[in-house]
């Protein structure tokens, strides 16, 4: 046996052979020891997460091929998952704020392997405090908010951004500021705090008299009431914009009343303004919204009966005596807007305040009216008309009025005047409390109109409760006409003092014609 030693040989192959399954072996086994490198944490952000996010899903694991053997633990715990996907969502219901940990536990031949990630809740929102006392000097004139925060990542006031200091503090100068101006703080987890302040500005007050643009334009009309401003027995003029037949005043630069024709130019409101103001006098402009049969006939004929208030059948609503084609449809973006301009356009001019009338609805059955595009109830669809004119006219240096029905005080749904949701976006409500107007009993009144102090005082008071809490003014509708019985210096005087006794020394006086009794009225207030 020469060469040899006793040492038998092993075939080449087998040795190879063997290598192989080692080697796959190995790699198998190297494979189930790693494979926590295909796990991943989802959802984890550097930065708090809120409650809601955490319970809702945001956080999920990716476990590849082995997720269905992955053990998924929230702070040591099984915690409930959910497939979606090749993802398993944690669902673990709500979490108290702080720090939490996510552990993936993998199995392997060799042992298991975990994968942790820790986050942090945080449902608390920021601490916010602000001074809730907003006094512009008038009208549209800035004001300042001033506040601090803890706990903010982001600070807006009126939707512009605020950076406070390092203590916390701010203050933001709003330049043109609605009747509410919103200061909104957000943490990292983009939990909110929310402070909704009013800015304040009182009415100074008014003894008024109501004209039309004809009577202005006429000095017999026009005298008497200057008269009545020399000797102190008013301070207020209220002039009509756009009145009860559709008609503008005045000459008019709105588009829409200009292509209706509406625009009448019965006086220049400018030059009446600046006659009034050389007095001393306040300029009043009333503006009656949604009774226009101008705007009503032309766009229902137009071809936009969505313009009008309509029949439950589709036509034109007439009922209540108003005639065909009376009321615009409040709901309606462009008649909407029609009215904003008109508002927006006088507080321009120099009018002191503006006051809606006909801000309502027409009486009758509301299950036989429609009004299209309305998706809200007829009194919200007003108060959000109302919303929308505040800042055209306030950042214009006007205040906003509204005259409204008696009856709203307790009946909010039966022309749509809601009057504690109406003074959010006004600075004066105007109810007219004629005595003439009142049935037998209201208030306990029994003959409201043999008795005009009586049910003046009553119906006032019911208007105070109604917007107690706010900084609204009621300055009331008085009446100087006779309706049924005879009115004079004595019945429209026991108005003037009932209203004074009910802690509102204001008024407006009403008399279609236009010719007022001045007797009735004290010089100097």
């Amino acid at each position: 046996m020469t060469g040899t030693t006793g040492r038998r040989h092993v075939p080449r192959a087998l040795l190879i052979g063997a290598g192989v399954v080692l080697a796959v072996l190995l790699g198998f086994l190297l494979l189930r020891w790693s494979s926590t490198s295909d796990v991943e944490v989802r959802g984890v952000p550097g930065r708090p997460l809120p409650p809601a996010a955490v319970s809702g899903g945001a956080i999920t694991v990716r476990a590849g091929d082995d997720a269905a053997d992955a053990r998924v633990l929230l702070d040591g715990r099984a915690v409930e998952v959910v497939r979606e996907g090749p993802e398993l969502a944690l669902r673990p219901g709500p979490l108290p704020d702080g720090t939490h940990r996510v552990s993936v536990r993998v199995p392997g031949l060799l042992g298991s392997g975990t994968v942790e990630r820790e986050f942090t809740v945080d449902g608390t929102p920021p601490a916010l405090h602000v001074e809730d006392s907003l006094r512009p000097e008038a009208p549209g004139e800035p004001v300042t908010v001033t506040g601090r925060v803890e706990g903010a990542a982001e600070v807006a006031v009126a939707g512009a951004a605020v950076t406070p200091d390092r203590r916390g503090g701010f203050a933001a100068v709003v330049p043109n500021p609605d009747r509410e101006v919103r200061v909104l703080a957000t943490d990292a987890a983009g939990n909110r705090a929310e402070r909704t302040l009013t800015v304040h500005t009182r009415h100074p007050g008014m003894r008024a008299v109501h004209m039309t643009g004809m009577a202005w334009s006429s000095a017999t009309l026009r005298e008497p009431v200057l008269e009545l401003a020399r000797q102190g027995r008013i301070d207020t003029v209220e002039l009509d914009i756009k009145d009860e037949s559709g008609e503008v005043a005045y000459d008019s630069a709105v588009p829409m009343a200009e292509r209706l024709g509406a625009d009448k130019g019965y006086y220049d409101a400018r030059r009446a303004i600046d006659e009034l103001h050389a007095m001393g006098v306040r300029v009043v402009g009333r503006l009656v919204a949604f009774k226009d049969p101008v705007l009503a006939e032309a766009s229902w004929r137009g071809g936009h009966p969505e313009r009008v208030v309509q029949t439950a059948d589709g036509r034109p609503w007439t009922s209540g005596g108003y005639g065909a084609f009376a009321f615009t449809n409040f709901a309606d973006p462009v008649v909407r807007q029609y009215n904003v301009d008109l508002a927006a356009e006088a507080a321009e001019l120099g009018f002191d305040d503006v006051l809606y009338d006909y801000v309502r609805r027409p009486d009758g059955d509301l299950d036989r009216m429609r009004f299209p595009g309305l998706t809200t109830t007829p009194e919200a669809g007003i108060v959000e008309f109302l919303r929308q004119t505040q800042a055209e006219v306030r950042s214009r240096g006007a205040l906003l009025g509204a005259s409204v029905f008696g009856i709203a005080v307790d009946r909010p749904t039966q022309i749509a005047q809601d009057i504690p949701a109406m003074a959010r976006y006004v600075d004066y409500i105007a109810p007219m409390v004629y005595p003439s107007h009142w049935g037998p009993g209201e208030f306990g009144v029994a003959d409201p109109d043999a008795q005009p102090y009586e049910i003046v005082r009553r119906s006032l008071a019911g208007f105070a409760e109604a917007v107690r809490g706010t900084d609204v003014q009621i300055i009331p509708w008085l009446q100087d006409f006779s309706l049924g019985r005879e009115y004079g210096p004595a019945e429209v005087a026991a108005q003037v003092d009932a209203a004074r006794d009910a802690g509102m020394p204001s008024f407006l006086l009403w008399a279609a014609n236009c010719r007022y009794t001045g007797e009735a009225l004290v010089p100097g207030g």
